[in-house]
């Protein structure tokens, strides 16, 4: 998803680590994985500039150092400073290393279609998550940005019975997941003709952002009983909260802060809802990779479910994480019976393995 936390620019680095994840490229890396039968996979992400990347690559080298990747998996990492050709070049030389499989965030959707074919008509599996590429020969795992829209609108719909003022806060306009979201959530609030929207701005999927631009709009506001929020929730929230206003019910992405609000962590408790692309896309990607390579799963893409938290189902630890910052994708797990992949604070943290943990990560639908 293209979102600022995405755009910084940052030098090309190559990240290595030890244990089930090791430098490709090395004959020691290749003897040891004939030797030991692992296949080798890797990661080709665009940047590693913000937090959400952060989370990103930290739960994929996690989940690489735990059963049963730690075992059938020789992992590594690439990051290309977010310019297409360093990422071009480093698939090319992974291509040239004779990986098995190269799992791709891209910087861009369709200037690694080259590239990318290569690595189909080598026989090497290519699943692209987050910002995927255009090329079909490879596999996508992502989540529906429309349905985003959709069902955090539906959340406040419900919430209100279908009567009352809402309030939009929008993306970086132009960009194709701002572009769903609003298309969702104007489907729903369109469908409904108690639910009139009063204003919508963009918060630029920043809280700073967001709090400065609705703390200029409110007061030009009548009263609102819901805000629909595409990222920056907690500073929604204290713009709210510095105004004086009766607080809304709140759909929103997410962010530790903005569920520390609805777990009555902060003050005040917000009714709401939290959804966000979860930064556990790149170990689902993971897991398709060494399915297919192994026949162990269809050639096909999959779509993961949103990780949902709502305030009556907050649970520290699992959903909030008291001892984390506001600025954390608290998404890094799942949680609940049906979780996706259900992942320990440290991974998300510090790439470090969950103790005694064998990672049962589900798939999702074709």
């Amino acid at each position: 998803m293209n979102l600022p936390r995405h755009l910084a620019v940052v030098a090309a680095t190559l990240v290595l680590f030890a244990g089930a994840c090791s430098d490709a490229g090395s004959p020691a890396a290749t003897d040891d994985a004939a030797g030991g039968g692992k296949i080798k996979i890797a990661l080709s992400n665009s940047f590693i500039g913000n937090q959400w990347r952060v989370e990103m690559e930290n739960v994929y080298k996690a989940a690489c150092a735990m059963p049963p990747y730690v075992d059938e998996v020789e992992c590594s990492v690439f990051n290309a400073g977010n310019d297409v050709s360093t990422q071009s070049r480093q698939i090319s030389n992974l291509i040239s290393q004779g990986v098995d499989a190269i799992v791709v965030n891209a910087a861009s959707t369709s200037g690694l279609n080259g590239v990318v074919q290569q690595a189909c008509d080598r026989g090497i599996v290519v699943v692209s998550f987050d910002n995927v590429v255009d090329n079909t020969c490879g596999l996508t795992v992502n989540t529906d940005q429309v349905k985003f829209g959709q069902q955090l609108a539906q959340f406040i719909v419900d919430e209100l019975g279908g009567q009352g003022n809402v309030v939009m806060v929008t993306g970086v306009a132009g960009t194709g997941a701002d572009n769903d979201r609003n298309k969702g959530a104007k489907e729903v609030f369109a469908a409904h003709p108690g639910i009139k929207v009063v204003a919508t701005y963009t918060g630029m999927w920043d809280s700073a952002t967001a709090q400065r631009a609705t703390s200029g709009q409110l007061a030009n506001l009548p009263k609102v009983d819901g805000v629909w929020v595409s990222g920056g929730t907690d500073g929604v929230i204290k713009a709210f909260a510095a105004a004086n206003r009766p607080m809304p019910v709140v759909g929103g992405e997410a962010e530790n802060g903005f569920r520390k609000y609805m777990a009555g962590l902060l003050t005040p408790k917000v009714n709401g809802m939290s959804i966000g692309q979860p930064p556990f896309l790149s170990v689902i990607s993971l897991e398709l990779a060494r399915a297919v390579v192994k026949g162990e799963h269809p050639k096909e893409s999959v779509t993961i479910p949103f990780p949902v938290a709502t305030s009556d189902h907050m649970v520290p630890g699992e959903t909030v994480f008291p001892d984390l910052p506001d600025s954390f994708f608290a998404d890094f797990t799942d949680s609940g019976p049906n979780a996706t992949v259900v992942l320990c604070q440290e991974a998300a943290t510090d790439g470090t393995p969950c103790p005694g943990k064998t990672l049962d990560v589900k798939l999702g639908t074709p």
